[in-house]
């Protein structure tokens, strides 16, 4: 097979995910802006996964690659193949399974390894031997770093990296107005969670706040944007706590930018594992309150008070009231929005982040 590029540094990102959320969005934006500035990148991801879709979707090249299980001997054979027939330069790595069949097959070519860990489950030492197979480990933000760290990785090795936003579509321009129009929000406060539907997100805990919230604020509006496995669960819920009127399920939109002008609140109420979320400074970007969880690197963004509210994780109660404050004195919850927002703009652009990302692979091609 011959090799598609020819700046000699194409970048391999392997994903054995079959989801589709914030991690694999990642590894799209990430290829793409390889491509746009003078690298060359390629994705090896499942056969049929939304993953192989959307880089087809977007112009990034891949490739299917079937990944059962961690050795899974012919994935590994064909990711050695595929090194050396696209002399791949670095291999990126971002779930468990890949990160040992890319790592491996990455190691035995003697190519540099970079392993993402983007969450914040503590990762027992027995399990740790994986990031051995990294050079480098990037983690999406501090938080995950400690967590890596902890595992017995070296300090040396791990890179805090937070996700970068695109603001040419994230930015205080964008109008949600044909959102609300669409939706029939009208005039309503409308109050959004936005993400992967999965119970690490506290999808449950969004809908006891927003029962909280309309109790004070009948008028209220909830949106919960996104898909996923609980996606069902939770629409079921909507109907068991009576939330029809007020709650809409939108399922996976591409329009993110004008749902997050559309809010009034951006609502992250994650209860376990939010290494660095993407929707908090996509949120903010826009101009967007965020009211979110003391949970994993929320609070790297989050600043209480000044850039955001922050709660205690599974606190319901405690989520209504924040959401009824930002509510009650937009004019306050907006100067905080724009406080985030410049710390964006100054610090999370996907400009930022990859200028970082690719000094961890020019440092390690060099070697």
């Amino acid at each position: 097979m011959p090799p598609d590029h020819e700046t000699g540094r194409l970048i391999l990102h392997t994903e054995a995910s079959i989801g589709f959320g914030g991690q694999e969005l990642r590894i799209v934006a990430e290829a793409r802006w390889l491509l746009d500035h003078g690298w060359d990148a390629l994705v090896a991801a499942q056969p049929g996964s939304p993953l192989l879709d959307e880089t087809r979707r977007v112009g990034v090249p891949a490739v299917p690659v079937r990944m059962r299980r961690a050795l899974d001997f012919p994935a590994l054979a064909g990711l050695r193949r595929l090194i050396a027939d696209r002399r791949v330069a670095l291999v990126h790595t971002h779930s468990s399974i890949d990160s040992w069949l890319g790592g491996l097959a990455g190691r035995s070519r003697r190519r540099p390894v970079v392993r993402s860990r983007h969450v914040t489950i503590a990762i027992p030492r027995r399990r740790a031997l994986v990031y051995r197979l990294a050079h480098r480990v990037i983690t999406s933000g501090e938080a995950a770093g400690r967590v890596v760290a902890a595992a017995g990785v070296p300090a040396a090795r791990i890179v805090a990296i937070p996700p970068g936003i695109d603001t040419t579509r994230f930015h205080p321009g964008v109008s949600g107005a044909g959102v609300r129009r669409e939706l029939g929000l009208n005039t309503a406060p409308v109050v959004g969670l936005v993400a992967n539907i999965r119970g690490s997100k506290g999808h449950n805990v969004f809908l006891e706040a927003a029962r909280g919230v309309l109790s004070a604020q009948p008028g209220a509006r909830f949106l919960i944007v996104g898909d996923g496995i609980g996606f069902d669960d939770v629409k079921r819920r909507v109907g068991a706590l009576g939330l029809e009127h007020a709650v809409q399920m939108t399922g996976f939109r591409r329009d993110i930018p004008e749902v997050m002008a559309a809010l009034d609140v951006l609502v992250l109420p994650s209860i376990r594992s939010e290494a660095a979320s993407q929707v908090i400074p996509q949120a903010l970007a826009v101009g967007t309150p965020v009211v979110a969880t003391t949970v994993g690197g929320s609070g790297e963004l989050v600043r209480d008070g000044e850039t955001g509210r922050l709660v205690p994780p599974g606190d319901a109660p405690a989520l209504a009231a924040a959401i009824l404050a930002a509510l009650a004195d937009p004019t306050r919850a907006r100067a905080q929005a724009r406080r985030g927002q410049a710390l964006v703009q100054q610090r999370h652009s996907l400009d930022a982040a990859m200028a970082r990302t690719t000094a961890v692979y020019e440092e390690l091609l060099k070697d």
